[in-house]
């Protein structure tokens, strides 16, 4: 990323549109996107421009990374380069001529009319200027880049309330990661104590292996220790933050950071004896969950 430059985090659903007169003609941009694996940009446009669709897939590209891409363009001409219809003279004087004697040879009713004249093949003739296409096209770019900055401030719009809502809910993932480390020293101190208590009712004495208690206690405590993996979360949530702080086109490595915090969620809930950390753990995969959904919205 260059020094200076602010990257930011953007949805892949945006709109844009923008109508306006160029040179005697009105050109028509309407910009429509939804999710996407990857960059899928449709453009229709009249056959009179279709030598700039490859500009206008470029000019899409330059914009989204990421996302299904539809590109309506039209165009109206206001001017008199539409071209010039001229009669034929010669040809209508052969179909004219044609008639007549096809009348009198075969004695049928001659009913020839300029609407039956005007049907027959070649009888108008459709000048068109040359068009500068060079110039066409920048004048039909310079639309789609209006089009293209609305469509990138709603996608910017709509991705920072998609990076506030991620960081929220981070916020609270890691809240309910304090309350498990939290129970589950809370665990491990319950345990040791009903096994001091269990040793008393079944010795029904006072002399107590200390050592033993402190043994099976460990052996417990090693079985439900979460430590490893809240401390793997805790840093996941930080390079999440990371990344919507860098922005730009995060959305595939915020997948695979899900995956990656999905994992740890689970071998937490795994270790999890208590009910009210289960539940608590229950919380945090619940948010992970709506994390994943608005990350399919991010480019």
């Amino acid at each position: 990323m260059k020094k200076g430059i602010m990257r930011l985090v953007k949805s892949m659903t945006g709109y844009g549109r923008a109508v306006e007169t160029v040179n005697g003609r009105e050109f028509t941009v309407e910009l429509r996107s939804v999710n996407n694996r990857y960059l899928d940009c449709t453009v229709k446009l009249p056959r009179s421009l279709s030598f700039g669709e490859d500009a206008v897939k470029q000019a899409v590209k330059n914009t989204i990374s990421r996302g299904k891409v539809d590109a309506f363009l039209s165009v109206r001409s206001e001017g008199a380069d539409d071209g010039k219809v001229t009669l034929n003279e010669s040809m209508v004087a052969g179909y004219l001529a044609a008639m007549k004697q096809m009348a009198a040879n075969y004695d049928v009713k001659e009913d020839i009319s300029v609407s039956l004249l005007s049907r027959m093949p070649d009888v108008f003739t459709v000048e068109k200027p040359e068009v500068d296409e060079q110039q066409l096209l920048e004048d039909l770019l310079s639309v789609v880049n209006k089009a293209l900055a609305g469509f990138d401030a709603m996608r910017t719009a709509e991705g920072k309330a998609l990076e506030n809502d991620l960081r929220s809910r981070g916020q609270t993932i890691l809240s309910l990661v304090s309350q498990v480390e939290a129970g589950n020293a809370q665990t491990v101190a319950d345990y040791r104590t009903r096994l001091e208590n269990k040793i008393k009712e079944v010795l029904a004495s006072t002399a107590i292996d200390e050592s033993r208690i402190l043994t099976e206690a460990a052996i417990f405590a090693d079985k439900v220790a979460v430590d490893e993996e809240t401390v793997r979360l805790r840093s996941h949530l930080e390079q999440m933050n990371t990344m919507l702080t860098t922005g730009g086109a995060i959305g595939r490595k915020l997948d695979f950071l899900l995956q990656e915090m999905n994992r740890e969620a689970n071998t937490i809930g795994s270790k999890c004896t208590d009910v009210r950390l289960a539940r608590i753990v229950v919380e945090i995969k619940a948010e992970l969950e709506k994390i994943r959904e608005q990350t399919q919205n991010i480019e």
